[in-house]
């Protein structure tokens, strides 16, 4: 019998407890204190769950409840809980559940899985972002009818109702569970021997899993498995293939359908589709992970570097550094023993060895320029910015367009200043970054992120510099998010999100706080007492790649860019070949004043304009006989249809020029 028509899991396995709710056992040696988030305390038996204390609370509370949260940490409501603590219950209205619900989905599938091909290998099934993904070891890839025959499976999963139930297990008994899968006991012998074990079981599905999950699969109401891929066991691309199928699951149907519709309309702008279809770029095997940049793609990619170039010729100082180091200056810097499988390494012809590699990042290049003159306190801050190529040896199966490349450009920028010019330069590089967005119509949005597992420096220097940047923030008084351990290896950082058309939010800029390099490359500045300080340096960057950001740009415009960005900015269209020559004019006068403009006298009128329409540039300019014979064009806005206004050339060109002066977004 469905729970929702009889009790739920956790009642059944602990009736007992059920129904000594609202009893205060404050006598009981065994006795547990349970804080809820307004300040009431409940007295339980120690080893109560977080479903009894939803029990206690009230049966509406009970029958909402998913998961709760422990000491920080998301729970199940069957665990136990041993000892004082305060908790919070969690139902479809908390953000907190969404991730336990999606982890449910994905063993759902897995049982659906199982099932229908009661040979396939279980390997991981964890909740992402957007939803949830399980990996198979399957003889081959999943088909579009296997994924519908997996999804009707699963609504009888669903159907069925089946309680999720945790257990806890020792390792041997864990091998005897998971004899039959090699990828499960593969995991199990990473555990430690003394460490806990446990599994879950839905119906005739049983996985090695920390969970949590929702009581039972019939809280699963609204989900769509989404694709089908190949993944490397593990990440690793010398293991075998699995076959991995991707899925998302929301609490409520209007969710559900709003995220549908959106990744139906980032397929429409996936860039990889229109930098073919507008003839921007092109990857090739000889090279791969490093784009071919087409004439009009360059003009596109030649505009934002411009742009870039004209924001920071005030404050910055452009400088070009070799792209080829050796080992030794990695070594100094630390990308050496953090960072090497990431480098492109280069064969030394005498040692025989990979003593070099091209430069994954500008900074030591910056870190050497800057030591090898002497700096007063008066110069700080001095601000380095290199636009120079650079290269990571990036995975083949992680490359994707123009987002994961080999080779690539940042508007990379080190800043070196003293201690008390910390707040002043954060704020004034925040402002920057943020301003670039702007001109471009992305929303964005701020996080703090602080040490990483994987770092050096003492905790003390960590400590201070932590301490530094977020007063700094705070100083700007923009909002901004913490995201614990995601600092760079070398220190705390702002990160800089954007938020493109389609809600999807992407990390871009970077505002990186480094104690460290001044240390590794003996930097210094001489000071107001004429003796020698060390500078403190920031690492920042606002596109974070110009590859990555131009991607950015064609899913967020959808390929229809403003004026001033756009490849080709105006075509000129002839009626006829007797009015060609008055096309080129026109087309002439407006190259004149830097407008990218094209004219275009091949086949029919109707084929040029669809042509025109297809490539999205922003005006067409028509001539004909009355144009030719007037000074004029008859302009064609895109997105206007058939619409036209007769202009004269001049007040044409006046619009033009001032859409691209102030860089309107149209």
């Amino acid at each position: 019998m469905p729970w929702r028509d009889a009790a739920p899991p956790f009642f059944r396995v602990f009736p007992c407890r059920v129904q000594a709710r609202h009893q205060m056992t404050t006598m009981a040696s065994d006795a547990i204190q349970i804080t809820l988030p307004d300040g009431t305390v409940l007295t339980l038996p120690a080893g109560s769950t977080p479903g009894d204390v939803a029990a206690s609370i009230g049966p509406g509370l009970a029958k909402a409840a998913l998961a709760a949260v422990i000491d920080g940490r998301t729970v199940g409501l069957g665990e136990p809980i041993e000892h004082d603590t305060a908790i919070r219950i969690l139902t479809a209205r908390d953000p907190e559940s969404l991730p336990v619900l999606r982890h449910s989905a994905a063993h759902i599938l897995a049982t659906a899985v199982r099932e229908l091909r009661p040979g396939a290998g279980i390997g991981f099934g964890p909740a992402i972002d957007e939803g949830f993904y399980y990996d198979f070891d399957v003889d081959a890839p999943f088909t579009p009818d296997d994924l519908a025959a997996f999804e009707q499976k699963m609504t009888e999963v669903v159907e069925a109702d089946q309680p999720f139930e945790r257990r806890r297990v020792d390792k041997a008994e864990a091998r005897k569970l998971f004899a039959d899968d090699p990828l499960k006991l593969e995991r199990l012998e990473e555990f430690d021997d003394a460490e806990v074990i446990t599994v879950y079981q839905n119906g005739p599905f049983l996985d090695l899993c920390r969970g949590p999950h929702v009581p039972s699969t019939g809280h699963l109401k609204h989900f769509k498995l989404l694709s089908g891929a190949g993944a490397y066991w593990r990440g690793d691309e010398k293991r075998q293939m699995l076959q991995r199928i991707y899925g998302t699951a929301f609490h409520r149907k209007d969710d559900l359908d709003t995220h549908l519709h959106r990744l139906e309309e980032a397929r429409r702008r996936d860039h990889r589709r229109l930098g073919r279809e507008l003839d921007l770029f092109q990857f090739h095997p000889v090279s791969p992970g490093a784009a071919f940049w087409t004439p009009r793609g360059t003009a596109m990619y030649n505009t934002l570097e411009r742009f870039v170039r004209e924001r920071q010729a005030e404050s910055f100082l452009e400088v070009k550094t070799p792209l080829l180091y050796t080992k030794e200056l990695w070594e100094q810097s630390g990308h050496w023993g953090k960072y090497r499988e990431n480098m492109f390494l280069v064969l030394d012809a005498e040692s025989g060895e990979h003593d070099m590699s091209l430069k994954p990042m500008n900074c030591p290049s910056h870190h050497i320029y800057y030591a090898s003159q002497t700096h007063s306190y008066r110069e700080l801050p001095i601000r380095y910015a290199t636009l120079d190529v650079l290269h990571r040896n990036e995975l083949s199966g992680a490359l994707s367009g123009l987002t994961r490349v080999r080779q690539f450009a940042q508007d990379d920028c080190h800043v070196y200043l003293r201690e008390d010019q910390i707040a002043q330069e954060v704020r004034f590089l925040t402002d920057f970054i943020l301003g670039h967005y702007e001109a471009f119509g992305l929303e964005s949005s701020i996080k703090f992120a602080t040490r990483p597992e994987q770092r050096i420096g003492s905790d003390a220097q960590w400590d201070h510099a932590e301490a530094a940047l977020r007063e700094a923030l705070e100083a700007t008084g923009r909002p901004y998010e913490v995201e614990p351990g995601d600092g760079a290896f070398y220190g705390p950082k702002i990160d800089f999100h954007v938020t493109d058309s389609i809600g999807r939010s992407w990390q871009l800029g970077t505002i990186q706080l480094d104690y460290n390099a001044p240390e590794r490359f003996d930097l210094n500045y001489v000071g107001q007492d004429n003796a020698p300080h060390r500078p403190v340096v920031i690492h920042r960057a606002v596109c974070g790649s110009f590859e990555r950001f131009i991607a950015i740009l064609i899913e967020h415009f959808a390929g229809a860019f403003p004026t001033w960005l756009a490849p080709e900015q105006v075509r000129v269209l002839p009626i006829s070949e007797q009015w060609e020559t008055s096309a080129r004019e026109a087309a002439a006068g407006l190259a004149a004043a830097g407008v990218r403009v094209h004219v275009e006298e091949r086949e029919t009128l109707n084929y040029r304009i669809r042509e025109a329409e297809s490539l999205k540039i922003p005006y067409m300019a028509i001539v004909g006989e009355r144009e030719a014979s007037d000074g004029t064009v008859a302009v064609r806005r895109r997105g206007a249809g058939r619409k036209q206004e007769v202009m004269s050339r001049g007040a044409f060109l006046d619009v033009l020029t001032e859409k691209i002066r102030t860089r309107a977004l149209d």
